[in-house]
């Protein structure tokens, strides 16, 4: 190949943008970012030639890798999907979708200005953490709050704050790894605390603990098995009980915190298949000094990592500069703040879409699923009702099933017909289970299952 000559068969910048997709492309997204794209297919195919060889593309082919690089580069690349896979906080899906009353509450911030930082009553600057303080106290039954931007956020600050160069103890059974390699001896080492293991793998006994408190001891953490659970020869004692040991052992300004690590956090107690799921008030009830938890697992709201505990040990928290690194915006003050209403209504399993998933019936699951195999089944679709069971996710009630119904399509190629639900619009996340491809409807939407039903049918038609 004569690459001099094939390099001459490159367009001019000025022809590539003259061609109709890319003049298109341009009234899309302005000429100057499809001009820096052109610029940048040009190069690469220029490189291609010269370094490996390749022809020059044609018109066509470069139009097309244009339009791709304004695709990858130029457009939004966080969109809704459809969770048809029965978890319910799926990390990956993003957790917990928001409610009507969090939506409404970001759009009434983030339209205007607000008083994140101001006293309407003084006109004088004020503090933004007074936000959801209060609620978050009246749920739990805590004396005071801080909210950051994830329970790992939670857990540093609480340990930067009282931990630094001292020792935590804890459980050797609760050195856990969460999601996205979150481990707590990690987050140790970070804020400069030592680390202090007592008991076993499988069994920590009240005397484990209190025969490693020293003058070094800051704090006990007791990690809330979230995202595991143990069984057969094992033993864990009460958060209460920890608490009650600590304090007899040691009195005074000397005393170690109790630290609770929630995690994935239940307010107060909804009944249902959550019924016997911990809960936040349940360990402020139990005397921790300090609760962390997250705000978009089970409480159902926006990311954010929430710290309740008594007046005394906020306080710290409240006045260390790292709660600057690690402070929330007002969009996520708003969602959260309406999250926690219906909370104080009464109403949260109504209003919250996470614990009104939780609480639907398998009956119920299985009435749409029916309707929906009938309309599938009238177009040609090998669909049939199937009794399933959904997860909670998002590190809570591991291995705990939630008994519910969805649709199974017996197809030949499962793996084709998962890939091409998730490429469509919207995206439809399935699972395939024992070769055939399942739609769990605990996590889709009554309203969506008419986008159920036409992807399903445009796949079918290709």
């Amino acid at each position: 190949m004569n690459t001099a000559r094939e390099l001459r068969r490159l367009p001019a910048l000025h022809r590539l943008l003259d061609t109709e997709a890319a003049a298109g492309l341009a009234n899309d997204y302005g000429q100057a970012a499809v001009a820096a794209g052109a610029r940048k297919v040009l190069a690469a195919a220029r490189t291609d030639t010269l370094e490996r060889g390749e022809p020059v593309p044609d018109a066509a082919d470069l139009v097309d890798r244009l339009a791709e690089w304004v695709q990858a580069n130029l457009t939004p690349t966080l969109i809704p999907v459809v969770n048809a896979t029965g978890v319910i906080l799926h990390t990956n899906l993003g957790r917990a979708p928001l409610s009507h009353g969090a939506l409404s509450a970001m759009q009434r911030v983030g339209l205007g200005y607000s008083n994140l930082e101001f006293n309407l009553a003084t006109g004088a600057r004020s503090d933004r953490h007074r936000h959801c303080r209060g609620v978050l106290a009246y749920l739990t039954g805590a004396e005071d709050a801080v909210v950051v931007n994830n329970n790992a956020a939670a857990l540093m600050l609480i340990l930067a704050v009282y931990c630094k160069g001292r020792e935590v103890v804890i459980s050797r059974g609760q050195m856990v790894e969460v999601g996205g390699g979150f481990r707590i001896p990690d987050i140790l080492e970070q804020s400069g605390a030592h680390l202090r293991e007592v008991g076993t793998t499988n069994r920590t006994y009240v005397s484990d603990y209190l025969e490693a408190l020293s003058d070094r001891t800051a704090a006990v953490l007791v990690v809330h098995a979230s995202n595991f659970h143990q069984v057969g020869y094992t033993v864990q004692p009460e958060l209460a009980d920890v608490v009650n040991a600590v304090r007899d052992t040691v009195r005074g300004a000397a005393r170690p915190l109790v630290v609770h690590d929630l995690g994935s956090g239940l307010l107060m107690p909804v009944g249902g298949c959550l019924e016997a799921e911990h809960t936040v008030a349940g360990s402020v009830a139990a005397g921790a000094d300090l609760v962390a938890f997250s705000g978009d697992k089970l409480l159902g709201g926006p990311q954010a990592g929430a710290i309740v505990g008594s007046a005394d040990a906020v306080a710290p928290l409240l006045r260390h500069p790292l709660l600057r690194a690690l402070r929330v915006d007002k969009l996520i003050l708003a969602a959260l703040g309406a999250t926690l209403e219906p909370y104080v209504r009464g109403e949260a399993t109504a209003a919250i879409p996470v614990l009104s998933m939780a609480s639907k019936s398998a009956a119920e699951l299985k009435t749409r699923a029916a309707a929906l195999c009938r309309t599938l089944s009238d177009h040609g679709v090998p669909a049939a009702t199937v009794d399933l069971d959904g997860a909670a996710g998002g590190g809570s009630m591991p291995g705990t099933p939630i008994p519910g119904a969805g649709i199974a399509v017996g197809v030949d190629r499962p793996d084709l017909w998962s890939a091409s639900l998730r490429a469509g619009e919207p995206p439809v996340v399935t699972v395939i289970r024992q070769g055939q491809l399942v739609l769990d409807l605990r996590t889709v939407r009554p309203d969506q299952d008419q986008v159920l039903v036409q992807a399903l049918l445009t796949v079918h038609g290709r």
